[in-house]
């Protein structure tokens, strides 16, 4: 089965496993079109029973999700309607995250490129998240924009790598290898990226075929922690910083250096350090 019902992702299924290709060139920046149909195709498979394992991908083999679309705050139509649906006490970007968390199936992200800022919040929602060792890259890098994570990734993080390497992540905003990112525990496993794609479909194949019930116990047993309050938190954060004059000076002139063009975004990190400078 496959649906070509949306215009940023690739949906197909095939034996219990949803594959979810995401594709918004030229960088994948997760923008409000995006946002809403992630939100729609995950509320879709969220009834399916015969889909057991979802998988992520990018068609764009340097980014997996670069950021949050710098210039998302001019979708005002689309992100009216996002905070509308968006459950109580999260924003339309934490409720991305708190819905992947949250979803039935089990969720994995298969990362060949970069991701950072809410795409690095998108697979630290996930359940897993597998990357290749030679050119997959991940970071929180919301410091250089003069604002922190917004998108649950505070939160995620302390989850997954402790408070210490935590604020290393959100406040160096450096762009992380997968070995690295592996060691800390924010990924499963670093793989040569030779072996990346035949492992990750191994391994979702082998958990759709698991006896009925397994995933569900599993899940039960295991389930994603609720963090409400620290969301909130989290929030209120982000939002006293995005109001600054200064943080939407600063994204501005990140864009006018090439942030969101394929070559800004291979080195990020300095592109948005030489614009705190200007």
């Amino acid at each position: 089965m496959t649906t070509n019902a949306y215009s940023t992702l690739h949906v197909s299924i095939e034996d219990g496993v949803a594959r979810i290709v995401l594709d918004n060139p030229p960088v994948n920046v997760l923008d409000a079109t995006m946002m809403r149909e992630l939100r729609t195709a995950l509320d879709a498979l969220r009834g399916d029973s015969s889909v057991r394992v979802i998988v992520f991908s990018s068609a764009d083999p340097e980014f997996f999700l670069a950021h949050v679309d710098m210039r998302i705050g001019e979708r005002t139509d689309i992100l009216e309607q996002l905070a509308a649906s968006a459950p109580a006490d999260v924003n339309v970007f934490q409720a991305i995250g708190e819905l992947l968390r949250h979803q039935p199936q089990v969720t994995i992200v298969k990362l060949a490129g970069k991701t950072r800022g809410g795409g690095a919040e998108f697979v630290t929602a996930a359940d897993m998240a597998f990357a290749a060792a030679e050119t997959a890259g991940i970071g929180q890098i919301e410091a250089l924009m003069g604002i922190v994570p917004g998108g649950g990734g505070t939160q995620y993080l302390r989850d997954r790598v402790g408070r210490n390497r935590a604020l290393e992540v959100v406040l160096t905003a450096d762009l992380f290898d997968a070995e690295t990112a592996a060691s800390y525990g924010w990924i499963n496993r670093a793989l040569p990226s030779g072996q990346l794609d035949e492992y990750v479909d191994r391994i979702a194949r082998n958990i759709a075929a698991l006896p009925d019930g397994v995933i569900e116990a599993a899940k039960r047993a295991l389930p994603a922690e609720h963090i409400t309050d620290g969301l909130l938190r989290e929030n209120e954060a982000w939002a006293t910083q995005i109001a600054l004059p200064a943080v939407q000076q600063l994204m501005g002139r990140g864009l006018r250096n090439g942030a969101q063009t394929p070559a800004g975004e291979r080195d990020l990190e300095e592109l948005m350090r030489s614009a705190t400078r200007q």
